[in-house]
């Protein structure tokens, strides 16, 4: 009898001693499910935060791996936070972008409907972006915040913030490098008109000090080809076009464009720069992807 006791006693300790890891291994799913980011090829999603800043809650999931040791490195340390960035979708026609937070402030251009800026800050009831090239406000009345997932990589992110600086800055066609290619600038250059190639020529260096080519039909040659499923934030995005599209070889090549990921590229093509969702037609007349970070 005294043996059967201590058996019995021994199993009640093992199932107190499980039931807590059980309910640790199921938060810790729970949380990683709800808290990681999108993928790549997901849409925007609305932000839960509607301050512009991203929301994520890991105190659950943070207690439940270091009880458990589970999504640790193979050094011990816990990966880093999933991190989000912020932009505004336009609700409405023609939204005054003014200089300052309110309607006594200038106006320095509008926006689209579903025109798609960077969240840089909140200013009472304004929303504060990028726009040619300095700030511009928007009242948040107009706004919807959405989140994008990061890429994780602080130049490409440091590539995608100069573009969204000069949204709304107009296209021109064969505007003026920043540089001939080889780094050598341009002293003609001016940061206020821009074609495809030109831009992204300038954003790269920028953000991150690297070299594209003059035009598409070069750069299209730089870093590594990657396919539609391949994609990712940070990716050259390169495509015909109605003029171009039964050229063969390089002649086909017409457009450039920076993929955001959830199917949003920043670009400019025949009105000024913009971050819009990418239509089937434009992925009708997609060629490849090039990786250069």
């Amino acid at each position: 009898m005294k043996k059967l006791k201590y058996m019995f006693a021994a199993l009640a300790a093992s199932f107190t001693a499980l039931f807590p890891l059980a309910a640790c291994a199921s938060v810790s799913e729970e949380e990683c499910i709800s808290g990681s980011p999108q993928s790549e090829d997901s849409s925007l999603r609305p932000s839960e935060e509607r301050l512009g800043q991203p929301s994520i809650d890991t105190s659950a999931s943070d207690e439940a791996e270091s009880a458990s040791g589970v999504g640790e490195t193979e050094d011990g340390s816990l990966p880093p936070e999933p991190v989000a960035v912020s932009y505004i979708s336009v609700s409405a026609a023609g939204v005054n972008i003014r200089s300052g937070a309110g309607v006594g402030y200038s106006v320095r251009g509008s926006a689209d409907r579903n025109s798609v800026y960077a969240l840089c800050d909140t200013v009472g009831d304004w929303y504060r972006t990028g726009y040619l090239n300095g700030d511009g406000y928007i009242s948040r009345k107009y706004c919807t915040v959405v989140d994008m997932p990061t890429s994780g990589d602080e130049r490409i992110e440091a590539v995608i913030a100069e573009g969204t600086k000069l949204l709304g800055t107009p296209y021109v066609y064969g505007a003026v490098r920043l540089h001939d290619g080889g780094g050598r600038l341009n002293k003609s250059f001016t940061a206020d008109k821009f074609d495809c190639s030109s831009l992204m020529q300038y954003i790269f260096y920028k953000g991150a000090g690297e070299l594209l080519d003059v035009n598409t039909r070069t750069q299209i040659f730089q870093g590594v080809t990657v396919s539609k499923a391949e994609l990712r934030r940070g990716d050259l995005m390169f495509f015909t076009n109605d003029s171009r599209r039964n050229n063969s070889g390089t002649e086909r090549v017409g457009h450039v464009a920076l993929y955001l990921g959830g199917n949003y590229i920043l670009h400019t093509a025949s009105d000024y720069a913009r971050i819009e969702e990418i239509s089937p037609k434009r992925w009708s007349y997609f060629i490849q992807g090039q990786r250069i970070l």
